[in-house]
């Protein structure tokens, strides 16, 4: 009884929130939620990464990018599959109360893994560079303070296209932020340690 309030109201919430389309905000939520559309950012994330710490640290700060993005989604196919809760975009209270629909897309929709990987990426690298430059005895830069910016604000646009695009619920995106945030902030920490010890 509980849980089905809690899902109720989120899918009110959701539904409030998805009302707010438009044609000129629709297109933005369908760029932010495409991945590959983000392929020359990644690129570029990993030619600043070694850029600024170098080979050796910046390739140790990817790997905890890495780590952090294989956790993600190995953690969200898990609990897919174990809660089984149908995205919005099949479920038939949402449609009958006007759910706008952009993508279309099968399988389950507890938590996002869109919104882990995006926070995920964005606090291994982010926080990443800050403890390997704060090691070095360096105070923070005006460009990393613009990459977290940007980076945040990148994060948490992806995460609320879901919910625009009618693929997930705010709870899941919710939940995916958070997820996504511990294991960026866990992995950076972790290989930020390793970097240190490399001359």
């Amino acid at each position: 009884m509980f849980w089905n309030e809690i899902h109720k109201a989120d899918q009110l919430l959701t539904l409030e929130i998805n009302s707010w389309d438009s044609f000129i905000t629709d297109p933005v939520w369908q760029f932010f939620s495409d991945k590959l559309v983000w392929a020359p950012m990644y690129a570029a994330i990993i030619a600043l990464l070694v850029w600024k710490l170098g080979w050796k640290r910046g390739l140790i700060v990817l790997a905890g990018a890495l780590l952090t993005f294989g956790f993600c989604d190995q953690v969200s196919n898990i609990v897919k599959h174990a809660v089984g809760r149908i995205r919005p975009l099949h479920d038939e209270f949402m449609l009958a109360n006007g759910l706008n629909v952009l993508e279309n897309g099968g399988g389950y929709s507890f938590f996002s893994a869109h919104a882990a990987n995006s926070f995920g990426l964005t606090f291994s690298t982010f926080v990443g560079m800050k403890r390997c430059l704060s090691n070095s005895g360096s105070m923070m830069p005006k460009w990393l303070k613009a990459y977290g910016g940007w980076m945040f604000f990148w994060a948490a646009m992806v995460a609320v296209s879901r919910i625009f695009v009618g693929k997930h619920y705010l709870g899941d995106v919710v939940v995916g932020i958070i997820i996504g945030s511990l294991a960026g902030y866990t992995f950076a920490r972790l290989s930020a340690y390793i970097a240190g010890k490399i001359r």
